[in-house]
């Protein structure tokens, strides 16, 4: 047994230095053919030595069984999406920011921006344990299993460290094509791009189909390692390919910024972004220094220490056919034009939105125009200008109707606002829209609870107000098309799973008007639950930092509302956990409840954010500024104002040091 052992330690050494070789330095050292006859040596020993198979093995990459559902994993530290520039004026206005808060100035770094899907990936003790995509930043899905089948991702690191990195999962341009040409073989649809290629390969819920996709990924970053002594990025990109990890081989420390414009110019070409294997929409341009970049810390969408700067939008030509209304969940009114269908970036489009009536006049934009179209960001269809040098006279100018085309009702334009609405509270196409929203993954994430669905259930008289969906029963389902015993079960278990969304999800469902996801979520935690909201006044609401004048009255307006008033009893009769305002309410103890928090200055272990986080999960309100209600401040270095404030108040302030002490007699650690 001895001599299995080290043929079997052997052959998987032999088989993790080929893979490095061949996926991280690009010098593979022997044939396919060799290499495959080492993997079916090992596979033939470990079969017959199943007890000597471990996780890290190069055969365990497949042969786990399908999932039902993925779990959810929280992200050790926030993986954030980046704010975007789209021309150099913006880039130099993020290295202006960045000059005013770092005295003595800083290096960056400029990394291809991958056109792929972010990861966040954890080795414990040199070993892949756990993967999981961005998700809202703060909680992902696990793809553990999927993300295992990427020959390039490896089992096992160079150094037995426990680290978390960042990466992102791509698929080739060749890779891609050929992919979809055996999906055409097939009979099967054939994706956009290879963006939505890889996108759909992570979400299978089995591996081994996963495995069949041609995934690949490159690393860019360090979530978390306690013993990660690097003092910049790009030591952290040599550090992951000392690893064993693939990083991206274009990248460039620049000393000063013109160097960063340089880089970027070089790249927006597109005769050299084509000369890659792979599809990059942009550069991200990062601070190099590390500690700059914890002291410059987070927004709450994306960290100020890093920007992408996104190549200009491929343009192209079609023809407004017709422009029609949507009505929206608000009731606004929002112009939309119906396209010659057309590809541009990766997909067919035959629909964009005008926004409202004040952009068609400005852009003069008629029906059987020829316009210019772009996708914003690479995503989302815009009509840039119409070309009035290709009229011929029957073009027709849009006006926006008097009456709802919903529900007939008037509709009315405020002075002031660019928005024209609907203001019959129970029109069909707000309902249906309100449904849409608070099934909406920002909002309740009720898998499989797609507009398509909620219209459905809707015109079979099945659901009215967001508690009919609670309502649901399984023989109602199994009467509407499009669903069998196995989608009616998912459905109804995703349903009752959505009873256990915090209150800020809840409040954010609602669609209450200006009633964001990051004002319910300063909302949820200045009051903790929907009682304590209802109860608030005027000049209670404004003592929270997010809401203003217009938030406040939106807020009162609505829950004087008798049926909204209705609508959230009958909520809360339903079950919702609608009194915590963290996603982990319901998992730890709530050692912190009735606390308030303000988290303020350069934290060294930690960002903000972070912090912020944590203590929601311990049940204590977190808000933005200081006030007689804050218990505690936690301040580092440059407390500025806040700190100000909190002696003038008598407000307990706590170091970094005397945080985490707090924290360890209460029996808990932030780490």
């Amino acid at each position: 047994m001895d001599d299995v052992r080290q043929r079997i330690e052997e052959l998987r050494a032999a088989l993790r230095l080929h893979n490095y070789r061949y996926y991280i330095l690009d010098d593979p050292s022997i044939s396919d053919e060799e290499y495959d006859r080492l993997m079916r040596e090992l596979e033939d020993l470990e079969m017959k030595y199943p007890e000597l198979i471990t996780s890290d093995s190069p055969t365990q990459r497949v042969g786990h069984t399908p999932s039902e559902k993925f779990s959810t994993v929280r992200h050790s530290q926030p993986l954030m999406g980046l704010s975007n520039a789209f021309s150099e004026g913006d880039l130099l206005a993020f290295q202006e920011r960045v000059r005013r808060q770092i005295a003595g100035g800083v290096s960056y770094v400029c990394e291809l921006k991958i056109d792929g899907l972010s990861v966040s990936l954890d080795y414990e003790e040199g070993v892949f344990v756990r993967g999981a995509t961005r998700g809202d930043g703060m909680v992902g899905e696990d793809i553990t299993l999927n993300l295992r089948t990427i020959r390039s991702l490896p089992l096992r690191l160079n150094e037995p460290v426990t680290i978390n990195v960042r990466g992102e999962v791509f698929i080739n341009r060749r890779d891609f094509e050929a992919f979809n040409e055996e999906r055409r073989r097939m009979g099967e649809s054939l994706f956009a791009n290879p963006r939505n290629a890889a996108a759909g390969s992570l979400r299978q819920l089995d591996p081994k189909a996963t495995a069949l996709r041609p995934l690949d990924i490159f690393l860019f970053g360090v979530g978390r390692n306690p013993g990660f002594d690097m003092q910049t990025q790009g030591e952290a990109l040599k550090y992951l390919r000392h690893l064993g990890l693939r990083i991206n081989p274009h990248s460039r420390v620049c000393q000063d910024f013109s160097d960063v414009l340089d880089f970027v110019r070089s790249w927006q070409e597109k005769g050299k972004r084509g000369s890659l294997p792979y599809d990059i929409d942009g550069v991200v341009v990062k601070v190099n220094e590390l500690n700059a970049q914890r002291n410059l810390g987070m927004t709450a969408r994306s960290p100020r220490w890093a920007i992408a700067y996104k190549f200009p939008a491929e343009q192209v030509i079609t023809r407004v056919l017709k422009i029609g209304v949507q009505v929206g969940r608000t009731g606004a009114l929002t112009p939309l034009a119906e396209l010659e269908p057309i590809l541009v970036a990766g997909s067919t489009v035959s629909r964009a939105t005008l926004h409202n009536e004040d952009i068609v006049r400005e852009r003069d934009i008629r029906i059987g125009d020829y316009v210019v179209l772009q996708k914003a960001g690479d995503v989302i269809p815009e009509i840039v200008r119409s070309l009035p040098e290709r009229r011929d006279g029957s073009e027709l100018p849009f006006q926006m109707p008097a009456d709802c085309p919903a529900c007939g009702s008037h509709v009315v334009r405020v002075p002031g606002e660019a928005v024209t609405r609907c203001v019959n509270g129970r029109c069909p196409a707000q309902r249906i829209e309100k449904l849409i929203h608070f099934a909406s993954k920002g909002a309740l994430d009720i898998e499989g609870l797609g507009p398509a669905s909620v219209v459905q259930l809707v015109e079979a008289g099945l659901v009215e107000s967001p508690v009919d969906f609670y309502k649901l029963k399984k023989e109602d389902l199994l009467s509407l098309e499009r669903f069998a015993e196995k989608s009616a079960d998912n459905l109804l278990a995703a349903i009752a799973q959505s009873k256990e969304q915090p209150f800020a999800r809840v409040l954010f469902g609602l669609g209450i008007r200006l009633v964001g996801a990051e004002v319910a979520r300063e909302v949820a935690s200045w009051t903790g639950s929907f009682h304590e909201l209802i109860r608030l006044g005027r000049d209670d609401l404004l003592e929270i930092p997010a809401v203003g004048d217009k938030i406040a009255q939106s807020i009162l307006d609505y829950f004087a509302d008798p049926e909204n008033q209705e609508l959230v009893e009958g909520l809360l009769a339903q079950g919702l956990l609608v009194n915590g305002s963290s996603e982990e309410t319901n998992k730890q103890e709530q050692v912190l409840e009735g606390l308030t928090f303000v988290v303020t200055g350069r934290l060294e272990g930690f960002t903000r954010s972070a912090i912020e986080e944590f203590l929601r999960t311990l049940g204590a309100n977190v808000t933005s500024s200081v006030s007689k209600q804050t218990s505690f401040l936690v301040a580092g270095p440059g407390g500025g104002s806040k700190l100000t404030r909190a002696n003038e108040l008598g407000v307990p302030v706590l170091s970094e040091a005397e945080f985490q002490e707090f924290l360890g007699k209460r029996g808990v650690r932030l780490d």
